[in-house]
């Protein structure tokens, strides 16, 4: 049976993926129960055991990790400097995705930075 061209493309997709959901719903659920971590060291401790609690925190962690299989089988396939620029949309998306549902800020500064950073990864991959 022979398979598809692109599908050890989808490792990179579920490196992608998961990487990008383990940020956002960290960052959404620290926000959404007003986790500021204060300067006292046992106070600190306990507002972190509180996120280390929380179902949706444990599974931005579950998906770091997932993500960390799909990088492992991408790493069978791809050469690692034709693999790792592909991982410069993760930002570009944690970014999109942040304006649009975390009320992130949108800056022309950040919007060039992102442009530049996946143009330079275009390159490096066609090249």
């Amino acid at each position: 049976m022979k398979t598809l061209q692109a599908y050890p493309f989808l490792y990179i997709v579920g490196t992608l993926f998961f990487t990008v959901y383990g940020q956002i719903v960290l960052k959404w659920r620290i926000t959404k129960l007003k986790i500021e971590l204060p300067e006292n060291l046992y106070d600190k401790l306990q507002a972190l055991f509180k996120l280390l609690i929380d179902p949706l925190v444990l599974s931005g962690f579950l998906s770091a990790f997932i993500a960390s299989l799909f990088w492992m089988a991408a790493m069978t396939k791809f050469e690692i400097t034709r693999a790792y620029p592909f991982m410069s949309i993760a930002p570009a998306l944690v970014f999109l995705i942040g304006t649009l549902f975390l009320g992130e800020t949108f800056t022309i500064g950040k919007i060039l930075g992102l442009l530049l950073i996946v143009l330079g990864s275009m390159i490096t991959v066609k090249f």
